[in-house]
């Protein structure tokens, strides 16, 4: 089937999903597939608000569940035309999502008229049309994630305000660590919310009780927040009489005898003795859910999603009770260990940038740290290829698990020999440095390798570049002249120029771009730091709403990254050359567009533009 190009608006949408409801029943597996791979050839441009709901969806799978009974008929969940897109998903954890969405937005102004939602209706998939209550979900997860300045939230959108809204939301939700791939068709999506928070030490100093020495804590930190939570439950049931290994929150779990005496543990108070004594899985399962109750630990889920080994109501059941009781009291001296430790807030922030980067990816495994995940340079191959397809040498590739240390060091060494082949500064590492984790080489690595990609997406924009390559300066120049043909005096001089703190360069450069983006009674002076808080939080947003996808921080604006300063600014760039023609302001023609790059492409990278510290 030809694979079509360009936007589809909302009412496209609507009618080809009549279409695949009409004719799903009467295609085999891969038909279906080929059929949705032409509807939707690039997710990038091409949104529905029912892909945007499973994204949510799967980043609230570790969020909570209902009390109450499951519908009979679970595969009711989705009666719509994208059947045959989504999985199906059991009324007992719609109802989570449901109970979910009424406990945290109850006292929101603008979704009270149709809070709360009933379970057993299909109410949810109506009111998230318009996308207003996914970008608001989004900030329950991580709060601030969203500006909501620049939330469309009149009672009646037009389909381009809730693109706008739905835009937003798939960027954001990349944004706080979800990998979105192909939506429509597949899709792998891992998100941290809200729920596992706290599962950090910086969050929680306590956690530090789980291990003997400062060695430990490192590895402690390096885990995600699935396995801290593991590790915390199986500490303490080390204090009961329950001699089993936790090592799942399904099949370890749906006895609910691990529960019963995790619980005994942190609650002795509240215990009855009779839980352990039944046989019957599900009647203990309800004494242990008693028991959570009278303990005063939210909860969702029910004793049939226990006995039937739901991972994600179980994990999050498991949330509950750590930050309803998480049962440590450590000892000053232990909570030393974390005094040791380097606590760069730079590092820290960068790793989070190229962290969340290479997940949107959609690589084949989710890291949760670049220093420790990408160790055995599998990923770092996969990035290479999603970068550069064909680059990668897999006859000589090293696929995981890998036990001999030598077969990572000849992953890592393809590695390094790639980055050299793309002309990367690589002064003095190695293959062994990555298998180490030396965090300053992985960190200078990852930035060449992001910069890369963004200039090789700007390069292959061929209307524009002619395939010529772009670099830092023709990003700053495009930048510059957009903004001084609109009558404005502001300019950057180089990525890390301090006048870019206060955020108005980037609004005026969002404002032409698309004129109706900004709303600049919303602005601030940008004098103060909370005022230019202010104005980077809104600008980041607006940039999502508009189809950038970014991974910087309002704090990377504020004190202006250099390096995040260009990917901001590529990303503007990237958008705006890539629209249609008809869809620019009118001030600027494609072919004004296409002869400024022309001119601009056979410069050299500036240092005054950008001086990467990997150099």
């Amino acid at each position: 089937m030809r694979r079509e190009s360009g936007k589809l608006t909302l009412g496209d949408l609507a009618s080809r999903m009549s279409r695949l409801k009409a004719v799903g029943e009467n295609l085999s597996d891969q038909e279906t597939t080929d059929f949705i791979a032409a509807l939707y050839p690039n997710i990038n441009d091409e949104v529905d608000f029912e892909s945007f709901l499973k994204v949510y969806l799967k980043l609230h799978a570790h969020a909570s569940s209902r009390t109450g009974n499951p519908a009979k008929n679970s595969s009711a969940f989705l009666k719509a035309a994208t059947t045959t897109l989504l999985h199906t998903i059991s009324e007992s954890e719609k109802a989570s999502y449901v109970a979910h969405i009424n406990n945290y937005l109850a006292q929101d102004g603008f979704l009270n008229k149709y809070l709360p939602i009933d379970p057993s209706s299909n109410d949810l998939f109506e009111i998230v049309k318009d996308g207003v209550l996914l970008c608001k979900l989004i900030n329950v997860a991580v709060p601030g994630t969203i500006d909501e300045r620049a939330i469309n939230t009149k009672r009646l959108l037009n389909p381009w305000e809730r693109n706008e809204n739905n835009t937003l939301c798939l960027n954001s939700a990349k944004a706080i660590g979800c990998t979105v791939v192909n939506i429509g068709t597949q899709d792998f999506i891992e998100g941290r919310i809200q729920l596992l928070a706290d599962l950090n030490l910086k969050k929680t100093p306590q956690l530090v009780e789980l291990v003997d020495d400062s060695k430990d804590v490192e590895e402690l930190m390096s885990l995600p927040p699935e396995k801290i939570l593991l590790r915390w439950m199986n500490f303490q049931l080390k204090k009961s009489s329950y001699k089993k290994i936790v090592t799942n929150f399904s099949t370890d779990v749906k006895d609910a005898e691990a529960y019963a005496h995790l619980l005994n543990v942190l609650a002795p108070e509240h215990s009855n003795p009779s839980t352990l004594a039944v046989k019957d899985p599900l009647q203990r399962a309800k004494l242990v859910l008693d028991h959570a109750d009278r303990m005063g630990c939210k909860r969702y889920l029910t004793a049939k999603d226990i006995v039937d080994g739901s991972p994600n109501l179980n994990l999050a059941f498991v949330a509950h009770i750590f930050q309803h009781r998480n049962g440590l009291s450590t000892q000053t001296k232990q909570i030393s260990f974390l005094e040791t430790l380097p606590d760069d807030a730079q590092v820290s922030r960068e790793e989070r940038v190229f962290r969340f980067w290479i997940n949107s990816l959609g690589n084949s495994t989710y890291i949760d740290n670049v220093f420790e995940d990408l160790r055995n340079g599998w990923i770092l191959l996969e990035t290479l290829d999603k970068v550069s397809p064909g680059i990668v040498n897999w006859k000589v590739a090293n696929k995981p698990p890998i036990k001999l240390p030598f077969k990572k060091v000849e992953n890592c060494n393809q590695v390094v020999k790639i980055g050299k082949q793309l002309k990367f500064s690589l002064v003095n590492i190695a293959g062994n440095d990555i298998v180490q984790g030396n965090k300053k080489l992985i960190l200078a690595y990852l930035w060449q390798l992001m910069r890369f990609n963004i200039l090789q997406l700007l390069k292959n924009l061929r209307s524009h570049s002619h395939g010529k390559e772009i670099t830092d300066v023709d990003i700053l120049r495009w930048a510059n002249t957009k903004v001084s043909n609109s009558g404005s005096q502001s300019r950057m001089d180089s990525f890390k120029d301090k006048s870019l703190s206060d955020g108005i360069f980037f609004l005026e450069l969002l404002s032409v771009v698309q004129p109706r983006s900004v709303n600049w009674s919303l602005v601030t002076k940008g004098v103060t730091d909370e005022q230019k808080k202010m104005n980077a939080t809104y600008i980041i947003s607006i940039a999502r709403k508009l189809g950038c996808s970014i991974f910087l921080l309002p704090e990377d604006i504020i004190e202006v990254n250099q390096k995040m300063m260009l990917t901001l600014t590529a990303s503007i760039m990237y958008w705006f050359l890539k629209q249609p023609v008809e869809e620019k302001p009118a001030a600027t023609s494609d072919s004004e567009n296409g002869s400024q790059l022309e001119t601009l492409s056979n410069s050299t990278t500036d240092d005054s533009a950008s001086e990467s510290s990997v150099e």
